[in-house]
């Protein structure tokens, strides 16, 4: 098997190991260096943080939650560990959220995606990523140069232009979205132009729909999938065996109960959370927002490290009834009272023309006390009344949903 480096094949047991030895290295860190995270693990000593089940206790930090922490404490929150002056770049996504950038090669570790895409040294690489606020173009520019590739600058827009820049330049290989690819190859064949150099894509920041994905090949152009942030860098990546996303060597992944920072067993369908090892944004329990479950065993490519099924939607499930915010949060809570509880799903539909909402348990052995007391934590903390409806084990489905929204507006 070619991989970009050896650690990519290290049994997992070594790998779990070497991650557990850096973990209080990076806590005591983000500790130590960071404003935010010095607050944070304030009552944590760092040196204990050394097992899955001791990073379970420190709260998450959450995605969705940095735009009010940077507004609090410009520029970052006070998240980073490295002062903007030492910073290479700064970014905006939407929010704002502005994302640092330290400096060095291949800051957000693409290199190794575009590795196992077969993007080889001295190939050049079509890059039709943004370069204007956002950090993605950067990423995959930073990484095409560490494994010694030339880097077209494409950006997005301008069809007709960049079509024409492939046909003279004939890049191996592109990297930008799935569909912006797929814009391309159509005006190329449109304007009769040759486009056929393009052999090999990385894409992200969308879906990859299997129709999509068939459609590319079938132009020629081999398809690989990475998932990344603009906090973390890469999360994860396709390698030829197509089969899930391997977690990317230099993070440490869990997946967690929506609305909570307990981890699920391997399968369940969770919210993603990252810590990071990066010493410029150390960032530990960064809650994504994104919603995937581990799989089992190894990928037939020969790369040891946990794989993820992707991007299985997102984890913040927030609603509106009745005028009332209802949080995932508060369906953890009920089930944090009664742990004979199984899964557990807030249904919420309007079928009698008003707002009703219920919540699903899978219980084994159920009885009206039970429901009763449900009910009662159920209105306590929602302070809306609500149902109890009592389901078999493994009823409900394994998607991650906590809140189920059906009402339909007409």
């Amino acid at each position: 098997m070619n991989t970009y480096d050896s650690l990519e094949t290290r049994s997992p047991d070594e790998r779990e190991a070497a991650l557990m030895a850096r973990l209080p290295q990076q806590v005591a860190h983000a500790k130590g260096s960071s404003a935010y995270f010095g607050r944070l693990f304030a009552g944590f000593d760092a040196a204990a943080i050394n097992s899955r089940q001791a990073l379970a206790r420190p709260p998450l930090t959450r995605k969705s939650d940095l735009h009010e922490l940077q507004r609090a404490a410009p520029p970052f929150g006070g998240l980073t560990a490295t002062p903007l002056s030492a910073l290479a770049r700064v970014f905006a996504s939407p929010g704002p959220i502005y994302d640092p950038e330290g400096r060095g090669q291949d800051w957000w570790r693409f290199a190794r995606v575009l590795f196992a895409a077969g993007i080889r040294s001295g190939e050049l690489v079509h890059n039709a990523f943004s370069y204007h606020f956002t950090p993605a173009g950067f990423m995959l520019e930073g990484a095409a140069h560490r494994l010694g590739c030339p880097v077209f600058p494409a950006g997005v827009g301008q069809t007709e232009m960049q079509v024409q820049a492939i046909a003279d330049l004939k890049p191996v290989a592109y990297v930008g979205t799935p569909s912006f690819l797929r814009i391309i190859l159509d005006k190329a064949d449109e304007l009769g132009a040759d486009v056929s150099s393009l052999r090999k894509a990385v894409v992200s920041g969308e879906a990859l729909p299997a129709a999509l994905r068939q459609l590319l090949n079938e132009s020629g152009v081999v398809v690989r999938q990475a998932y990344a942030t603009a906090d973390l860098g890469v999360i994860a990546y396709e390698t030829p065996a197509e089969e899930g996303l391997v977690v990317e060597e230099e993070i440490l992944l869990e997946i967690v109960r929506p609305g909570t920072g307990d981890p699920v067993a391997d399968g369940e369908v969770g919210e993603v959370v990252v810590t990071g090892f990066n010493a410029d944004y150390p960032l530990v329990r960064f809650a994504t927002g994104d919603l995937s479950a581990v799989l089992p065993g190894i990928s037939p490519c020969g790369r040891t490290n946990v794989r993820i099924k992707g991007w299985l939607g997102r984890a913040d499930q927030t609603i509106k009834i009745k005028g009332m915010f209802v949080h995932p949060s508060q369906v953890a809570a009920i089930l944090a009272r009664h742990p004979g509880i199984g899964r557990a799903r807030l249904v919420v539909d309007n079928a009698s023309g008003q707002d009703r909402m219920s919540l699903h348990c899978e219980v084994p052995n159920p009885s009206d006390e039970l429901a009763a007391a449900l009910v009662n934590r159920l209105r306590d903390l929602t302070k809306l009344r609500g149902e109890v409806v009592f389901c078999a084990v493994n009823a409900l489905p394994n998607d991650g949903k906590v809140i189920d929204d059906r009402r339909k507006y007409e």
